[in-house]
């Protein structure tokens, strides 16, 4: 049965290569009672005008019931359906959106049988790796295999040119320490853009100094998402720049 809801996008992670779709992105965002709702499949190349969303644009969208995703967030959508209807501006709104969905930990989570959560992180510190030479070719190879098997409506994606770097962000939470790999997209896009504008070395001194000391002063929380085959497991989707919340609304 089809059904529609609304979101506030938070969460836009890197391109993974589909067989079935091409290409698809991880989606996910909180309704206006603070409840996670994760959008799939999205190939975000395709969208197009009021259908291309970003962070904190409120996206309106109708879908079913996903066949094989049994995580109790998950959302199959129908993409000619995605429209942008809104975007959340004021601090003060994003801050109580947030609120309500924050957790102590992944472990809180998991117990909870969520498979999205956000969480404030705590001493985070920033790892960057450059992928060898090989590694990107592989990475290139897989995005040019999936777009062999569609139309030429995705020639770009055999042109895919994939982040030179693995970025990791090592914290705590309530459960612990954690090192995870950062899959948003926004921060290989901040590389990018840092990257031609001051080169590769002092593009990471800065996105270092913007995610260790800037961010956690300003205020900063983390959106995880578990694996679909491995729910144990948590990957790091999103880094959220937001106001910090008074301690009394966290918990």
């Amino acid at each position: 049965m089809k059904k529609t809801s609304r979101v506030t996008i938070l969460v836009k992670a890197l391109p993974q290569p589909s067989k079935k779709y091409s290409e698809t992105v991880c989606c996910a965002g909180l309704t206006s009672t603070s409840e996670w709702e994760r959008l799939f499949p999205i190939r975000f190349r395709h969208l197009h005008g009021e259908q291309s969303f970003k962070r904190w644009d409120i996206v309106e969208y109708s879908y079913r019931a996903p066949t094989s995703d049994r995580r109790k967030e998950s959302r199959h959508v129908f993409e000619d359906t995605i429209k942008v209807v809104g975007k959340v501006t004021k601090s003060s709104e994003k801050s109580s959106l947030l609120s309500a969905a924050i957790v102590k930990s992944e472990k809180q989570a998991t117990e909870q049988k969520q498979s999205l959560a956000l969480i404030e992180p705590r001493n985070i510190r920033f790892k960057a790796k450059r992928l060898s030479t090989d590694e990107i070719a592989h990475i290139k190879q897989s995005f040019k295999n999936v777009s062999q098997q569609f139309s030429l409506f995705d020639e770009e994606l055999a042109k895919f040119n994939p982040s030179p770097y693995e970025f990791k962000m090592l914290f705590d939470d309530g459960s612990g320490k954690h090192e995870k790999k950062c899959g948003d997209w926004e921060v290989h896009a901040m590389f990018r853009n840092f990257s031609k504008k001051y080169g590769e070395k002092e593009a990471l001194e800065r996105m270092e100094h913007i995610f260790c000391v800037e961010y956690p002063q300003k205020g900063v929380m983390f959106a995880l998402g578990n694996m679909q085959k491995r729910p144990n497991i948590w990957q790091l989707l999103g880094i959220i720049r937001v106001e910090k919340i008074e301690e009394n609304l966290l918990f």
